[in-house]
């Protein structure tokens, strides 16, 4: 009976040295891929890297993780134009089936899912911000996006018609989606500058317009868009994601 309890009180003991271990362990290698993450993405800040699943030494001995989440707090994307770049915010990604080289050089995720958010004012960069005549003598620009409900952007435009400046911006409701790396905004009608008479296309030029979203970490693409609160929420998704090498 006393060997069984010493045996008892050594196996409790073991175990909770390998929780230990195994605990260490996964918080040197968090600290590892994040680092990793931060040079081959060239981030101005490390990510937060957290690897789920116990225990990780076995995941480890597989030369596969079931699971690890990335956060980075900002992220420039290329904007596919003149080396122009776009703050992401907020972007969180689940890796799903991470495999690593033996070397730990390497690492490829199966699967990822994630969400990310652009906010209004970055968006804003890619409207007609400039007074740009749509027809003689009436000149157009976005001057403000925000959140028009249900899942719409408001765009607003400041107008002068035959020299006079409408005293308050029109808006319009307009639809986000995503198509390929570009995310599109589609106004749901067209706005009316007092009793001018405009061409449909020269008023679209100014509330229609798109903004390309390139490079995102490990190749991740863009899956849904929705307007929000403060901005657009995006959806990602990849395949065969490169967290490394």
């Amino acid at each position: 009976m006393r060997a069984l309890r010493i045996l008892l009180i050594v196996v409790v003991i073991l175990g909770g040295l390998f929780v230990i271990a195994d605990r260490v362990a996964v918080h040197f290698a968090e600290g590892e891929v994040a680092d990793k993450l931060k040079t081959t993405e060239n981030l101005a800040t490390t990510p937060d890297v957290s690897i789920k699943g116990f225990p990780f030494l076995t995941q480890v001995a597989g030369g596969e993780l079931d699971d690890v989440e990335v956060g980075i707090a900002d992220y420039e994307a290329d904007t596919g134009t003149d080396g122009g770049t776009i703050r992401i915010d907020d972007l969180k990604a689940s890796m799903k089936g991470v495999a690593f080289s033996g070397d730990y050089s390497s690492a490829t995720a199966a699967d990822a899912t994630g969400t990310a958010s652009v906010s209004y004012a970055e968006l804003l960069k890619a409207a007609q911000s400039e007074p740009t005549e749509i027809a003689q003598g009436v000149t157009a620009n976005v001057v403000g996006l925000s959140d028009g409900g249900n899942g719409k952007i408001k765009v607003e435009i400041e107008a002068t018609v035959l020299g006079t400046k409408l005293s308050d911006p029109v808006s319009v409701l307009a639809t986000v989606t995503v198509e390929g790396d570009t995310v599109k905004v589609h106004a749901d009608t067209l706005p009316s500058f007092g009793d001018v008479s405009l061409a449909e296309g020269d008023v679209r030029s100014i509330t229609d317009f798109e903004q390309k979203i390139e490079g995102l970490p490990g190749g991740i693409q863009l899956d849904k868009v929705e307007a929000a609160k403060s901005g657009v929420e995006i959806t990602v998704k990849g395949s065969n994601v490169k967290l490394a090498g």
